[in-house]
């Protein structure tokens, strides 16, 4: 099989690692070319360009580097139509990966396409489903309620497990290690804050976050706050953390942030993945969540449904307590954070919900790079007449 792929970002360049790996699994004569990071590279992918370019264009700022993109788009269009693939695979990063799927799909329909992760048509935008059909044969889901909405749209979809189910955990001696280096007492409290991983998200949520956490620890003074981060943030969050009155530990490097996951009592985070990463951890959370005021009566308007905590969503419950936009204000989500620590039965039920999302998303099963081989491989197989 001849497999072009098209990774922007860290995490698409995850995916298609694992992709890749379970690709050689089941062809070992597979060839391929494309766009991905250094774990794509790892597996052999040699990149026409490198992936940080899309990173920076794709995620910050795209208009002023507009000209650039649209130099990629038609670049990497043209190396996929000279490689002559069996199969286009764009992971992630729609506003450049439809783009050169659509080019593709023009100059050779005869290709087939697929793109791994479903657009979350679920929660906003439901047109994105059926503008991506005109030019993706075959999606690959990463969420179990997916496949029916993008066969609406009219793409076959398989849900291949959420890579989270895949991701390494710490183990009790490295939480337990995690904690003596950096003087944590073995019974104190342990509470993670996780402003997000954005610029704009860590000042806007920064603050009441802190607030939040300050107002826990009046209830409980032994209490430790860990900040993990990421390196786009890393700076901010450190400056922005030395003038915090909680104090809090922060932490970028990556063993040490599964250690501190595994650590943890509990956290206040941002909406998004994270909360898989939390849940994959057992660690009972608050969200918290708010953009600016525009986006946020935008949002508002086109939200389709009434939770965006993919713990929620996944596990049919409302389990974990969010507050969002206007409500997003430390005395709440302080009072939400009291009662995880003060009352079991609500800490039990976000447990369980914690556990019936990890087992949905495919934990224990075969692993997602795999699955979603297989059915790369199947969508090839010749359609029924």
């Amino acid at each position: 099989m001849r497999a072009f792929l098209i990774a922007g970002e860290p995490s698409g360049d995850a995916l298609g690692a694992a992709l890749l790996n379970g690709l050689r699994q089941l062809d070992p004569d597979l060839s391929i070319a494309g766009v991905g990071g250094p774990l794509m590279a790892a597996e052999g992918l040699t990149s026409l360009f490198p992936m940080s370019e899309l990173s920076v264009m794709g995620l910050v700022e795209v208009l002023p580097k507009y000209r650039a993109l649209k130099r990629r788009i038609a670049e990497t269009a043209e190396a996929a139509l000279a490689f002559r693939p069996d199969v286009l695979i764009t992971i992630d990063s729609p506003d450049f990966c439809l783009r050169v799927a659509r080019r593709v799909r023009e100059a050779a329909p005869g290709i087939r396409t697929v793109h791994y992760v479903a657009p979350s048509v679920w929660a906003w935008r439901p047109g994105r489903a059926e503008r991506m059909a005109e030019v993706i044969d075959h999606v690959l889901a990463i969420l179990p309620f997916e496949p029916p909405l993008m066969h609406e749209a009219g793409m076959s979809c398989d849900f291949v497990g959420h890579p989270v189910v895949s991701q390494r955990r710490a183990t009790p001696d490295e939480a337990a290690a995690f904690r003596a280096g950096h003087d944590i007492a073995p019974d104190a409290p342990l509470v993670l804050c996780l402003p997000g991983s954005r610029r704009g998200e860590v000042a806007r949520l920064g603050g009441r976050f802190d607030e939040a956490l300050m107002r826990l620890r009046d209830r409980v003074p032994e209490i430790r706050v860990v900040l993990p981060t990421v390196p786009g943030v890393a700076d901010m969050v450190g400056t922005m953390a030395k003038r915090w009155p909680s104090a809090p530990v922060v932490v970028e490097d990556a063993a040490e942030k599964r250690a501190a996951f595994a650590a943890a009592d509990l956290a206040l985070a941002a909406s998004g993945t994270v909360s898989l990463e939390l849940a994959a951890n057992a660690v009972p959370m608050v969200i918290g969540y708010d953009m600016a005021p525009l986006s946020r009566m935008l949002v508002g308007w086109l939200l389709r449904t009434d939770t965006v905590t993919l713990v929620n969503l996944v596990s049919e419950t409302r389990a974990v307590p969010e507050f969002l936009g206007r409500r997003c204000q430390p005395g709440p989500m302080a009072a939400a954070l009291v009662g995880l620590l003060d009352d079991e039965a609500m800490r039990g039920e976000q447990l369980a919900a914690m556990e019936l999302t990890m087992e949905r998303l495919g934990r224990g099963g075969e692993p997602p790079g795999l699955r979603a081989a297989r059915s790369v491989i199947g969508a090839l197989e010749p359609r029924a007449a």
